[in-house]
C-alpha cells in the first residue's frame, strides 16, 4: 500500500474493573501480550495460527464507528492487505484517554468481529493455546535440520505419534517445537485442529502435499 499504517506500540489503557488479565507470548511479535476479555485472547489466537498474518498490533489507536470513537481492538496486516478489527460487542473506548492519536481508518478496512464468530472458532483457539507455549518456550533451540526433516516425512499424512517415533532420538519437546513451528508459517497444516483436540493422533501433512 503506498499509505501504510505503522502501528507498532499498543496504547496503554488502565484495568476496567473486575476484568480478568491474559497475558501470553507471541511469536509473531516476538514480545507478550496482554488483554482484559477472553474474546481478544481468542482473537489473536487466530491471528497467530494464521500463516497470511505478517504482523499486527493490538490497541493500535483509535476510529471512527457510526460517528462515535472507538479503540480498534488490532491493526493487522496480511500479505495482501491490512484491515482493522474491532470486536462488535466490545466497542469501548469512551473513557479513554483522548490524547491519543486516532487511526487513520482510511489505510486500512474495518471489520465487525462478533462473539458468534469466535465461538465457531473455539476448538482451532482452543488448540492453538496449547500450541505456541512450544513454540515460546523453545524459541532457538530447534535444530535447523530438524524442520526440513519433518517436512519432507510428512508428505504424506502422519500422526504426531508416528513423527515422535521416527525422530526418537530428539527431544519429543523439541520435535512438537518444531512441527508446531512449521504449522504456524504454513509449510505444514493438520485440518483436524479446526474441530478436534490435538492429540497423538493428529494428523499432520506438508502443505503442498494437501493442495
Amino acid at each position: 500500500m503506498a499509505d501504510t499504517l505503522h502501528a507498532t506500540r499498543p496504547v496503554a489503557i488502565g484495568r476496567p474493573r473486575g476484568a480478568h488479565r491474559f497475558e501470553a507470548f507471541s511469536p509473531k511479535l516476538a514480545r507478550r501480550v496482554m488483554f482484559y476479555r477472553r474474546a481478544l485472547l481468542e482473537q489473536w489466537l487466530l491471528f497467530e495460527a494464521n500463516p497470511k498474518v505478517i504482523t499486527f498490533c493490538e490497541r493500535p489507536g483509535y476510529v471512527l464507528i457510526n460517528e462515535d470513537r472507538h479503540l480498534a481492538d488490532f491493526w493487522v496486516r496480511y500479505v495482501d492487505r491490512e484491515e482493522l478489527v474491532v470486536l462488535s460487542e466490545l466497542l469501548w473506548g469512551s473513557d479513554l484517554d483522548a490524547s491519543h492519536a486516532k487511526v487513520d481508518a482510511g489505510t486500512a478496512g474495518v471489520r465487525l468481529v462478533a462473539s458468534a464468530e469466535l465461538a465457531a472458532a473455539r476448538a482451532w483457539t482452543d488448540n492453538w493455546q496449547r500450541i505456541l507455549p512450544y513454540l515460546a518456550a523453545n524459541r532457538g533451540v530447534v535444530p535447523a535440520t530438524l524442520p526440513p526433516a519433518i517436512v519432507q516425512f510428512v508428505e504424506e499424512p502422519r500422526r504426531l505419534l508416528d513423527i515422535e517415533r521416527e525422530f526418537v532420538t530428539s527431544d519429543p519437546v523439541i520435535v512438537r517445537a518444531a512441527l508446531f513451528g512449521l504449522l504456524h508459517s504454513g509449510h505444514v497444516t493438520a485440518s483436524a485442529l479446526q474441530t478436534q483436540p490435538l492429540s497423538l493422533l493428529t494428523s499432520f501433512v506438508a502443505l503442498e502435499a494437501s493442495s
